[in-house]
């Protein structure tokens, strides 16, 4: 009998999106909390729920990393070549 490992919780089969990821590790935390789960049922919930934290991490890290290229562009010191007194520029 072959071992569950890492692979086999497919790519193909988990939401891509940050929303959708979160929803289902809600969904999985209800499940698991209630108690009702066999041993092999939480396992492999388990094993669902970090596959889906690591989406849920990653796309976290590209979304803060947007913010703060973002931010970088947008917070640079403002430059102004012109007339200071009326504002126009030259």
């Amino acid at each position: 009998m072959a071992s569950k490992k890492k692979s086999d919780t497919k790519p193909d089969d988990l939401p891509q999106d940050f929303e959708a990821a979160m929803m289902q590790l809600e969904d999985i935390v209800t499940q698991m909390e209630r108690g009702e789960m066999s041993l092999e049922a939480s396992l492999d919930a388990y094993q669902r729920g970090v596959a889906l934290t690591r989406i849920c991490q990653d796309r976290l890290a590209r979304a803060e990393q947007k913010v703060k290229v973002l931010s970088e562009e947008l917070l640079k010191p403002f430059e102004f070549d012109g007339d200071t007194e009326n504002g126009t520029a030259l």
